[in-house]
């Protein structure tokens, strides 16, 4: 993953338990192709040793502002000019009051204050025990650390290193790698709401049986990601399928085509954008047995009724929303032969102005994809590349064909 190619990142550690979080979200950084530069806090070195995040960051790790390494004797000033951003991680309450007064006793506090605001962000990950994140104090240095241009990221709730429980934990290393990626994505989709749905439908036969697909349901929650790092609300109505929510968005579980149907269109009345990725079922059992369905020894299958099911895309984009231009969809087309014939009929036949279409056997469950864009003047290619950097290109060009 090189996601943060390119970037220089100062990763600052207040004290705090949570620190020993921060060795992997150093590590992670890393991986994902980002220089990490490690300044502490002394309350830092009593929960982690600066030893641990100069093996992980493969750089000197920085705790004094008298530090004799700087020919100026100047690290505020030299590690700060150098970053693309500070993410301080853990960032505890102290840390957090210190940064609103502009209290600057400290080296971390020192590069915070003397940072170039308009080209260095300040990011800060809250770790505290929940009553010290739920007081007041706590909650008015939130708000006026973003007004100040602070960007604090959420907190998690679980067990706490006290054996209390509930709001106040730093989030995990992923968790705070995708927002900083996220982060760092242009805004093209800023103020909008995109709806997606994603992964296969399930259609009973009986209690126990029902008829599906092989759709993973992986370049719908790509998608929602991707629309998410664009600034986008993103809601994201999901077949069965066993993948993570992706970062900031908001997750509708559903199973049959009926049930997608009756979300999305719930959804669909305050979305801007459309994106019909899920693989939905166009036939199901006309009735579901209410017992299982048992052999009788006599090899003639059972009679099975199909009806066929309501088009959620054909009848979003007919819609008056869509009609006006309030409502841009998108549809896919997961093909397995005559991709660019079939594509172009679907597209034609749903009504939408973009349609997507790949060959569903050769993505299935699959981290990579190659994509066909398809609209009235004719096709693009998108070659095959990981699922989120087509996601990424698919909202890029979204968003460009909804500017206006």
């Amino acid at each position: 993953m090189t996601d943060l190619a390119g970037k220089h990142i100062v990763l600052g550690l207040s004290g705090g338990i949570a620190c020993y979080k921060a060795a992997e979200l150093c590590r992670a950084m890393v991986k994902a192709g980002a220089t990490v530069q490690v300044a502490m806090t002394e309350a830092a070195e009593h929960f982690i040793t600066p030893v641990t995040l100069q093996a992980l960051s493969n750089r000197p790790v920085y705790g004094s502002q008298w530090d004799p390494r700087e020919p100026n004797n100047m690290p505020h000033i030299n590690l700060s000019r150098e970053a693309d951003a500070i993410l301080v991680a853990p960032c505890s309450a102290d840390f957090m009051a210190k940064l609103l007064h502009g209290r600057a006793d400290d080296l971390l506090s020192l590069m915070c204050l003397a940072r170039p605001m308009d080209r260095v962000p300040l990011l800060l990950a809250p770790a505290m025990n929940r009553e010290m994140w739920a007081h007041p104090a706590t909650q008015r240095n939130v708000v006026q650390l973003r007004a100040d241009g602070a960007t604090v990221l959420g907190v998690g709730r679980g067990d706490q290193a006290c054996g209390e429980t509930g709001d106040g934990r730093m989030l995990e290393a992923d968790e705070l790698l995708e927002d900083l990626v996220a982060f760092f994505q242009p805004k093209r989709l800023a103020g909008r709401r995109v709806l997606v749905t994603a992964g296969p439908t399930y259609e009973a036969i009986d209690p126990v049986r029902g008829i599906t697909n092989r759709s993973s349901g992986k370049m719908g929650f790509a998608i929602a990601r991707a629309a998410r790092e664009a600034g986008a609300e993103v809601t994201l109505v999901a077949g069965p399928v066993h993948l993570p929510t992706p970062r900031g968005v908001v997750r509708v579980d559903v199973a049959s085509a009926a049930d997608m149907l009756q979300a999305v269109l719930a959804e669909a009345e305050r979305a801007d954008v459309l994106v019909a990725t899920a693989a939905v079922a166009d036939w199901r059992p006309a009735s579901a047995a209410e017992h299982k369905i048992k052999k009788d020894g006599s090899g003639v299958p059972p009679a099975i009724e199909f009806a066929e099911t309501t088009d959620i895309l054909a009848t979003v984009a007919a819609s008056a929303r869509a009609a006006a231009g309030r409502l841009f969809c998108v549809g896919f087309a997961a093909e397995s032969q005559d991709l660019v014939h079939n594509a172009q009929v679907k597209r034609q036949r749903k009504g939408v102005p973009l349609l997507v279409g790949n060959i569903g056997p050769a993505t299935f469950g699959r981290d990579d994809n190659a994509l066909l864009l398809v609209d009235a003047h004719g096709t693009r290619e998108l070659p095959t590349a990981d699922k989120l950097t087509l996601a990424r290109l698919l909202i890029a060009e979204i968003a460009q064909r909804t500017r206006a």
